[in-house]
C-alpha cells in the first residue's frame, strides 16, 4: 500500500472509483484507530462534471452549503448526513472547483474491529456478524467514527487533524482482479439504472452490500430511461 496523493484523485469520480477498491481508509478518532479495506464504492459527478448531468448527485444543481466540500480539492472527505441519522463518507475527486465524489459503500474492518463494533452498538444495536461491521455506507461511517458535520472536509491526503480526528487513504499497488460494475444502490429514477453504471465492487466479497432499486429506478430501467 502507498499513501494517496492529490494527483491520484484528480480524474473524474467514475474513473477514480474502481481504483479505490482494496484501498485502506485509516481513521484515528479520539485516539482510537480503525482501518477499513474498501470493497464497494459509487461515483457521483456534480454539475458540469463529465460528459452528462448526474441527477443522483448532491452537487447536481451547483454549490450549496451542504455540498461545499465536493467542490474543493481532491483528497478531502465529504461527510454528509443521510436520512437524518447516518454519516456517510465520500472521497472528493476531480480538479479543485469541479464537483465530484466517491461514496464508500462497504468494506472490511481489518484493524480496530473491537472499536468499530462498540461504535456500531452505541449507534444502532447488535452487530450480527463481523462482515456487517462496515457493510453499507451508514455502517461504514459509524465504524470509522467520522461524523457529520464535525468531520466534513477532513483531509485524507495530509492526515491533518480535524475536530479530534485524523484520516489517511492508502491505495493498493495493484488493483483487485475481480471488479464488477452496475447501477448505484437505492438511487431514484434514471440515475439508479444502468445508464449510470457507477457502482464498483470486488466480486464475491462478503462485505459488499445487497443491491436494491431506488424510487422509480426499476420502472425507468424497464422503460429504457
Amino acid at each position: 500500500m502507498r499513501a494517496a496523493t492529490r494527483a491520484d484523485l484528480t480524474a473524474l469520480p467514475a474513473e477514480v472509483a474502481p481504483r479505490l477498491l482494496d484501498a485502506r481508509l485509516e481513521t484515528v478518532v479520539a485516539g482510537e484507530r480503525v482501518v477499513v479495506r474498501l470493497t464497494e464504492v459509487e461515483a457521483y459527478h456534480g454539475r458540469g462534471t463529465g460528459d452528462r448531468p448526474d441527477p443522483g448527485s448532491h452537487a447536481r444543481m451547483g454549490p450549496t452549503p451542504r455540498n461545499a466540500t465536493m467542490w474543493g480539492e481532491p483528497g478531502h472527505l465529504y461527510v454528509y448526513l443521510s436520512h437524518g441519522i447516518h454519516s456517510c463518507v465520500n472521497v472528493v475527486c476531480g480538479p479543485d472547483g469541479v464537483a465530484g465524489g466517491v461514496l464508500l459503500r462497504g468494506g472490511e474492518i481489518v484493524e480496530g474491529a473491537d472499536i468499530a463494533e462498540r461504535r456500531r452498538l452505541e449507534r444502532r444495536g447488535a452487530v450480527r456478524t463481523p462482515r456487517d461491521l462496515a457493510r453499507g455506507p451508514g455502517r461504514l461511517g459509524d465504524a470509522v467514527g467520522l461524523r457529520h458535520p464535525l468531520h466534513d472536509g477532513i483531509d485524507a491526503v495530509t492526515g491533518q487533524e480535524c475536530a479530534g480526528a485524523r484520516a489517511r487513504l492508502y491505495l493498493p499497488e495493484t488493483p483487485p482482479v475481480a471488479v464488477a460494475t452496475g447501477p448505484r444502490v437505492g438511487v431514484a429514477g434514471i440515475a439508479g439504472t444502468a445508464a449510470f453504471p457507477w457502482r464498483f465492487w470486488i466480486e464475491g466479497d462478503a462485505t459488499v452490500s445487497a443491491f436494491r432499486w431506488g424510487r422509480g429506478a426499476a420502472e425507468a430501467a424497464a422503460g429504457g430511461g
